[in-house]
């Protein structure tokens, strides 16, 4: 990543920043795969290599991004649990963080994804199968309109069981039981 400057020749990169830069790549495009921002991931390439917490300021200075794109960004990330805003601040400003153990980060993303799914998709089938069961009971109901929300009622079953499942699964995820000792899950 090439820091920008302000009408000065850029210098050229250095063979660490280089590397860096093909790993800060790899990052957004595995993010990108995600449903993050490609640029999104990027910024937090950034974020994971710089030795301290970083102003917003200093974010647009590497990204060139405007302020309202960076505050996004920065938001984006800290929802899903890839950095944090720190408590101290550098001369008034608000400090942010990368999360760099990427145990600690898989697990907060997908957790936080899943979940998201999970609650979306349990709203819906929790709103949906009590009136399918009771258009099912009604006496006026066809026996033709019977049999097809009978075969809707057997696929949502299905996904209630599925969902039940994911949940034990984000749960199982966020408690590290995936992690077996790889990591030191505090």
């Amino acid at each position: 990543m090439k820091k920008a400057t302000s009408g000065k020749m850029k210098k050229p990169l250095t063979q660490r920043e280089e590397l860096r830069g093909k790993v800060i790549d790899a990052l957004a495009q595995t993010m990108d795969l995600y449903g993050v921002n490609y640029s999104f991931g990027q910024l937090y390439g950034i974020m994971f290599f710089e030795d301290k917490p970083m102003t917003l300021e200093e974010m647009q200075t590497h990204m060139n991004m405007s302020k309202s794109n960076m505050s996004y960004a920065v938001r984006s990330l800290i929802d899903s649990k890839m950095a944090s805003k720190l408590k101290e601040k550098d001369e008034r400003k608000d400090l942010y963080a990368a999360e760099t153990d990427f145990f600690k980060a898989f697990q907060s993303f997908f957790a936080t994804k899943l979940q998201r799914e999970i609650d979306v998709m349990r709203g819906a089938l929790d709103a949906v199968i009590p009136p399918l069961s009771e258009t099912i009971l009604e006496l006026n109901t066809s026996e033709e309109e019977r049999k097809l929300c009978l075969e809707d009622l057997h696929k949502l079953k299905h996904a209630v069981s599925y969902y039940e499942w994911l949940q034990q699964f984000v749960n199982d995820l966020q408690s590290g039981a995936y992690f077996d000792g790889r990591h030191d899950n505090r």
